[in-house]
């Protein structure tokens, strides 16, 4: 099981991957507001743990283990963000808040907010009677 910065990692190559086709240890650093030595160090693990494979100055791949965790991780993330949205949350404070929950829920509580989601994308007026609770407990 990845460790919370782990999952950091694996998202962010996945991300580079699928925009630009690569990710090098820079793009990687840059995106995690990291230094390079710190990425080859975390890299150098996931390769040890079948993440990826990494050769030194020629690049890293994903392998199919870290492609599935990598899109799961990129998944949750976009659920997540779309849970806050629908809850009203205000749009500057999503991605931190995001950041500072993905690697704490269980199984279980992604999948419940899975379903909630669901559950109000499926009937938007679900969605304008939860704004209408909360403005009138905004106003109390």
């Amino acid at each position: 099981m990845p460790t919370p910065s782990m999952e950091d990692y694996l998202e962010r190559i996945y991300r580079l991957i699928d925009e630009k086709g690569y990710a090098r240890v820079s793009d990687i650093a840059e995106g995690l507001d990291v230094h390079p030595s710190s990425v080859t160090k975390m890299i150098q693990k996931l390769d040890k743990d079948n993440y990826l494979i990494y050769e030194k100055y020629r690049g890293l791949v994903l392998t199919h283990k870290g492609k599935r965790m990598g899109k799961r991780l990129v998944d949750r993330h976009h659920l997540l963000e779309s849970f806050l949205q629908m809850i009203g949350v205000q749009e500057e404070n999503i991605y931190r808040d995001v950041e500072g929950i993905e690697h704490h829920l269980s199984r279980d509580s992604i999948t419940c907010i899975e379903s909630l989601v669901e559950y109000f994308n499926r009937d938007v007026t679900r969605g304008d009677e939860l704004r209408r609770i909360r403005a009138e407990l905004d106003n109390e």
